[in-house]
């Protein structure tokens, strides 16, 4: 693993950011807040998403990954999504990021309203995927 400290302006503001280099991924943290992410066709060809074993059962809880506001909440309590919609948009440092839904299924619970200020890793959205009989 390496590790290297480098400046970035983003919106014309300058940050120093500490980069984590792990084989095809990188870790940045800046201001206390760590982003992780993979530069697609970099050296050693495409990088492999871990954790997408099919028949893994994924959680319908979606959190924030970092403080921010809720510009908009797209959903409500009782609404079919299916994965990959929009369920609500978030600004995070000057940033505005659609949050998909991670799975199909009917939102039970939102914890969360337009305007509102969240931290990371709280609960916003709950989404309950279909029944599937079992027999």
């Amino acid at each position: 693993m390496m590790v290297e400290v480098r400046k970035v302006v983003i919106d014309g503001e300058e940050f120093e950011v500490d980069i984590e280099i792990d084989g095809e991924t990188y870790r940045a943290t800046i201001e206390g807040q760590t982003f992780e992410f993979q530069i697609p066709d970099s050296k050693g060809g495409a990088p492999r998403k871990r954790g997408s074993g099919g028949g893994r059962k994924r959680s319908g809880t979606v959190s924030a990954s970092m403080p921010g506001k809720v510009v908009t909440v797209e959903v409500g309590v009782g609404d079919s999504v299916n994965e990959g919609d929009t369920i609500l948009i978030l600004e995070a440092m000057k940033m505005q990021n659609e949050v998909a839904a991670p799975i199909s299924g009917t939102v039970t619970e939102v914890h969360c309203e337009d305007g509102m200020n969240v931290e990371a890793n709280v609960p916003l959205v709950v989404i309950e995927p279909p029944v599937q009989d079992e027999d």
